[in-house]
C-alpha cells in the first residue's frame, strides 16, 4: 500500500500516517511491528520512555527492507535535557536501535518548570549537523515554548507531536503550528480507548462511508493536515488504520466531529505547562 507523504519545513518527506509503539514490547512486540511493516507502515514512532526502541530496530532489521525506506522517530526523555546528556542520549538510542541516524528526533515534553528545553534543542541542532538526525522537532510544546526555541536559535521545529482526538480537537495548537510552518502529529489520535468512537456523529459517518469508527477519526485527522500516530497491537486494526485514503469527509462533517471537543478533554490531564514527565 502506497502511503501519501507530507513535506516538512526542512524538505524531508513524512508519511501521512505512522505506527505508535507505546506499550508494544518484547518478542511479541517485534512480531507486531514486523507485521505492521509488512502491511505497509514506514513511519515508526517510538521513545526512550516507551521501552520499545530496541524492538523497533530489530523489526526493521528482520524486515529485510532497506533502512532508507523507513522514517524512524524517537524522543528525548526529560532527565536528559542538559546539553551533553542530550547528545549522549541520542547516541545511546541509536546504538539501542542499531541505526546510524534518526529521521526525526523530538523533545518529548518541554518541562518549562525545569527550563532546560532550549539547551536540549541546541544539542539537537548539533546532532543534526553531525548527521545523527535528519529532522528535529518537539512534542507537547505550546506556542511560547516554540517561539522561545525559534527566537533563540533561528531553527524552527519540523514537527510538533501533540495530543489530538475528537474530545481534544486542538484548533488553537493546530493553527499555532501552521502559522510557524510546523507539521502537527497526533499522539493517541483515537483517544486511547475513549468513548469518542461510539459517538453518534462518528458511527453515523462510519455507516455512511462503510468504514470503521477508527478509520473515520483517522481520516478526520489527515484531512485537517495532521499526521496521526495510532498505536495498535491488533493486526486487523493495523491494516484498517492504513486504509483511510479512499474516501472524503465534507467540511461540515469535519466540523461535526470538531464539535465533540470537551473543555477537559485531555486523556490524563497532561497540561504541557505543568506536566512533569516520569523519569
Amino acid at each position: 500500500m502506497s502511503i501519501p507523504t507530507i513535506e516538512l519545513n526542512d524538505g524531508h518527506l513524512l508519511p501521512a500516517i505512522g505506527l505508535g509503539t507505546y506499550q508494544i514490547r518484547g518478542g511479541k512486540g517485534i512480531d507486531q511491528v514486523l507485521s505492521a511493516i509488512n502491511d505497509g507502515y514506514r513511519l515508526l514512532d517510538t521513545s526512550t520512555n516507551y521501552d520499545s526502541e530496541g524492538i523497533v530496530g530489530e523489526a526493521i532489521r528482520r524486515s529485510g527492507i532497506p533502512r532508507s525506506n523507513f522514517f524512524v522517530t524517537t524522543k528525548l526523555p526529560g532527565k536528559y535535557h542538559h546539553f551533553d546528556d542530550t547528545l549522549m542520549s541520542i547516541q545511546e538510542s541509536l546504538c539501542r536501535m542499531g541505526l546510524k541516524y534518526f529521521d526525526l528526533y523530538l523533545i518529548h515534553w518541554p518541562l518549562p518548570k525545569r527550563g532546560l528545553y532550549l539547551e536540549a534543542w541546541k544539542a539537537m541542532i548539533i546532532a543534526q549537523k553531525m548527521g545523527l538526525i535528519r529532522s528535529i522537532g518537539v512534542s507537547n510544546f505550546e506556542p511560547d515554548h516554540l517561539d522561545h526555541l525559534i527566537n533563540e536559535t533561528g531553527v524552527t521545529p519540523a514537527v510538533n507531536q501533540i495530543e489530538v482526538h475528537p474530545y481534544w480537537v486542538q484548533e488553537r495548537m493546530l493553527q499555532a503550528n501552521k502559522d510557524r510552518k510546523i507539521i502537527t502529529e497526533a499522539w493517541s489520535p483515537l483517544g486511547r480507548g475513549s468513548q469518542s468512537m461510539k459517538e453518534k456523529v462518528i458511527t453515523d459517518l462510519a455507516e455512511k462511508y462503510q468504514k470503521s469508527s477508527a478509520q473515520i477519526i483517522l481520516r478526520w485527522h489527515q484531512l485537517r493536515g495532521i499526521v496521526p500516530i495510532p498505536k495498535s497491537s491488533s493486526l486487523n486494526h493495523q491494516r484498517q488504520n492504513l486504509d483511510i485514503f479512499d474516501f472524503q469527509l465534507t467540511n461540515n462533517e469535519i466540523k461535526d466531529i470538531n464539535s465533540l471537543s470537551q473543555v477537559n478533554g485531555r486523556i490524563d490531564n497532561q497540561d504541557p505547562n505543568e506536566y512533569e514527565e516520569f523519569e
